[in-house]
């Protein structure tokens, strides 16, 4: 591929000129320009290179921009980056300015790769969380189903920060280390506990590394009182705080949960409500959760009331089907509001041995839910009251139906 009108992106994972690889060495003394920070750009001064106009860039959309422009020129330019440009890298952002066919990319070792490498660790089963401009409950409820965990640590969440909000969220971690510099000659790699990680100081765009106890999630072990509330199957119906909205006693959830059969990965929709895929989120948080809401001020209270409570849920505000026309197909569904038309359009994106549950008020709907899905059962709750005079009494709600299938799951 002719240099001319290309941009190279160059990997750095090192300050040592001698670690660059020979076909890089050769793309910087072709380059008309060579673009990068001062700290990469300090390698130049150490290669015996002809010499190449030099860009210092400000940050990384300066970078983008004055190579782009070179580009266009047609120039061949050279792109400085660090570790690997396409993971959590710089090539994001240039591929906005520049079509990815005036590219080639030379990847060095990415900065997550070599901390794992220094820690003698393998990452191939890693999960990892980036910080920058995302809220640190968000970055939390990532890491808790993952055993082991990179988090790149940036300057508003420093890794001492992350360490105070994994310690509130009662994690447990075999190993946690902080990985600073790499590649430089200040290179750092500092194995701490997690309350040292919570009460240091450490450079902040650091790399946190945690392994959890055994092989379990790092998050809700050891759950301290007043931490993270404690999993529980069919929660209180005032959980919620969904004003406005029709939330199915817990009795009747109970049962609802159950029939969906909740698998340990998969896709989960919940048509109206909300209360549903939040307790669902929670006992298995492998599933990805989206709950169809068509009114907007509900649509807020259920992400405020799945942010309490813990669990990953994807509101989506719109009405069925249109709202949905995007969403990956559902292995498990229920259907709150809608009637029998968001029934049947979930039952047509179902895909093969998924569970669709229901519940209706009124026996004509759920024998129309019925037919279409196979099963039927008549639930009554009647709860335990004390009287004005201290005895005990009984109230009963009027009955619900819940319809499942299709055919025969229960």
């Amino acid at each position: 591929m002719a240099e001319h009108g290309i941009c190279t992106v160059v990997g750095v994972a090192s300050d040592d000129p001698a670690a660059l690889p020979p076909d890089a060495v050769r793309a910087l003394a072709a380059a008309h320009l060579v673009v990068g920070d001062r700290r990469h750009l300090a390698l130049l001064e150490r290669l015996n290179l002809p010499r190449a106009a030099v860009a210092a860039a400000e940050d990384d959309d300066d970078a983008c921009r004055r190579a782009a422009a070179a580009v266009r020129q047609g120039r061949s330019v050279c792109l400085l980056a660090s570790g690997d440009p396409g993971f959590f890298g710089i090539l994001r952002s240039l591929l906005r300015v520049l079509d990815r066919r005036r590219l080639r990319v030379m990847p060095a070792p990415s900065p997550v790769s070599v901390a794992f490498a220094r820690l003698g660790l393998p990452w191939d089963d890693a999960v990892v969380v980036a910080t920058e401009g995302r809220p640190l409950d968000d970055v939390i409820r990532d890491l808790r189903p993952a055993s082991k965990a990179a988090v790149l640590a940036s300057a508003l969440a420093p890794p001492e920060r992350i360490g105070r909000a994994l310690r509130r969220a009662s994690a447990t971690v075999d190993v946690a280390a902080v990985c600073s510099r790499l590649g430089t000659h200040q290179e750092e790699v500092t194995v701490v506990t997690l309350d040292a990680l919570a009460t240091g100081t450490f450079q902040p765009c650091s790399i946190v590394v945690l392994v959890g106890p055994a092989g379990r999630p790092l998050v809700g072990w050891g759950a301290a009182s007043g931490a993270e509330p404690p999993l529980a199957w069919s929660l209180p119906d005032d959980a919620f705080f969904l004003e406005g909205t029709v939330v199915p006693d817990a009795e009747v959830r109970a049962v609802i949960l159950g029939k969906l059969r909740l698998p340990r990965a998969g896709v989960l929709w919940e048509v109206g409500g909300g209360s549903v895929a939040i307790e669902a989120a929670s006992i298995s948080p492998g599933l990805t959760a989206f709950a169809v809401e068509e009114q907007g001020d509900r649509a807020a209270q259920l992400t405020a009331a799945a942010r309490s409570g813990g669990a990953m849920v994807n509101v989506v505000h719109g009405h069925v089907p249109d709202a949905c026309e995007l969403l990956p197909d559902p292995d498990r569904a229920f259907v709150g509001t809608g009637g029998l038309v968001a029934l049947d359009y979930v039952l047509e994106r179902l895909r093969p041995g998924g569970v669709v549950v229901t519940s209706q008020a009124d026996l004509e709907g759920a024998a129309a839910a019925a037919g279409r899905l196979g099963n039927l059962v008549q639930l009554a709750v009647n709860r335990g009251q004390r009287t004005a005079g201290g005895a005990w009494g009984i109230a009963a709600d009027g009955p619900v139906f819940v319809a499942w299938g299709p055919g025969e799951t229960s």
